[in-house]
């Protein structure tokens, strides 16, 4: 009689567990990847969308349908940023290297419990802080009704925490780099970065400074964006593509924002504000409409910068102040374009100093920005993907 063991059980037992099949695949990086990324888009148009509300009906409750859209984007974002940490950490219990494992490189979390890829750290990490700011601002709610004006101590923790899944998005895409989704990435999640940063900036509305917060930090964050995003990739066209690509993001919210507010209005049976004239929408039109003329001047400084050898020490700085002093001195000719007082030469020379001095700033801190991104990067499992 043959008293041989049946060998199934051993090639059974050989089989990768379905984590290990996940993490393998290549399809779990720019799956994942995009579903953050959709997620965070989504918050940006349900809070654009919020925004026009409250400019042309007023105050809102906890429960409408613009927080429940910036709600299920940031919730969306972090689900899949929950995902991607448990298989990674599946994968390295089971002995598979995660070293590369798509996302940027992974950390250790909780002394070692979990191993949690950078990228889906910081966008994971957003989320959970909106959910509870979320939580306090039912709360805030409850305890005051209606919110009267955006900038409430809960709303601008839930802009940060959004903001944490957008860094996020775009450290995931940026560790792909070498792959054509990941640059692709890296173009979409830039300019939603760019769209939203400014916001946060609100909170410094009550200073007396002698320039508003929010343009600064427009400026500010729109020069480091750009020329991070271009040194990230490494391509000549980066920052014009990415340029173009706000330009089509700020077309689409300029037309959903009122739109979206007002077929809610309607439907709530709610009435518009008498006032509302023929002004422009209050978050694109927040969005510097000339972006593509400072990308163009980045994107020939990077050139000249190139040919004439300058150091890479100075030439960041050069870069930033070019690209801030357009953006600078656009801003005030866009406010003129979309129904406010002309600017006094005055005031466009003193927006342009403020360009350049923050663009020099912008411009020293994303090219490290830059390098932190490119070392993060786990292109050589996923290149050619």
């Amino acid at each position: 009689m043959d008293t041989t063991l049946p060998v199934t059980s051993t090639s059974r037992a050989s089989r990768p567990s379905p984590a290990v099949s996940v993490s393998r695949s290549s399809r779990t990086g720019p799956i994942a990847a995009n579903t953050v990324l959709a997620g965070t888009t989504t918050s940006l148009f349900g809070l654009s969308w919020d925004i026009q509300w409250h400019v042309d009906v007023g105050p809102d409750t906890f429960f409408t349908l613009s927080h429940l859209m910036l709600y299920s984007g940031s919730a969306l974002a972090g689900i899949a940023s929950l995902a991607m940490v448990l298989i990674a950490t599946a994968a390295q219990r089971a002995g598979q290297p995660v070293d590369q494992f798509p996302g940027g490189k992974p950390v250790r979390v909780f002394g070692g419990v979990f191993r949690a890829p950078l990228g889906y750290l910081i966008a994971g990490t957003g989320a959970a802080l909106f959910l509870l700011f979320g939580l306090l601002d039912l709360w805030w709610h409850s305890l005051y009704g209606f919110d009267a004006v955006l900038d409430s101590p809960p709303h601008i923790g839930l802009f940060l925490s959004i903001s944490f899944s957008m860094v996020g998005s775009i450290i995931v895409f940026a560790a792909a780099r070498d792959t054509r989704w990941g640059r692709a990435g890296v173009i979409l999640s830039v300019p939603v970065l760019i769209v939203f940063s400014p916001i946060t900036t609100k909170a410094f509305g009550a200073l007396p400074l002698p320039v508003e917060p929010d343009l600064v930090g427009n400026i500010l964050l729109s020069t480091l964006l750009l020329i991070m995003g271009t040194l990230t990739i490494g391509r000549r066209s980066t920052a014009l593509t990415t340029a173009v690509t706000l330009g089509v993001l700020q077309f689409i919210l300029w037309w959903f924002s009122p739109w979206a507010a007002r077929v809610y209005a309607d439907s709530t049976g709610l009435p518009l504000r008498d006032n509302l004239g023929d002004n422009p929408p209050e978050l694109p039109s927040e969005i510097p409409v000339f972006m593509l003329f400072a990308a163009a001047t980045i994107t020939a400084l990077l050139w000249l910068s190139r040919k004439r050898g300058w150091s890479g020490r100075i030439a960041p700085q050069i870069v930033g102040a070019g690209g801030g002093a357009v953006i600078g001195l656009s801003l005030p000719i866009q406010s003129a374009l979309f129904g406010g007082s002309g600017p006094t030469p005055a005031e466009l020379l003193t927006m342009t100093a403020v360009g350049l001095a923050t663009g020099v700033l912008a411009g020293y801190l994303a090219a490290r920005l830059a390098v932190l991104l490119r070392e993060h990067s786990t292109a050589s499992v996923t290149k050619g993907r």
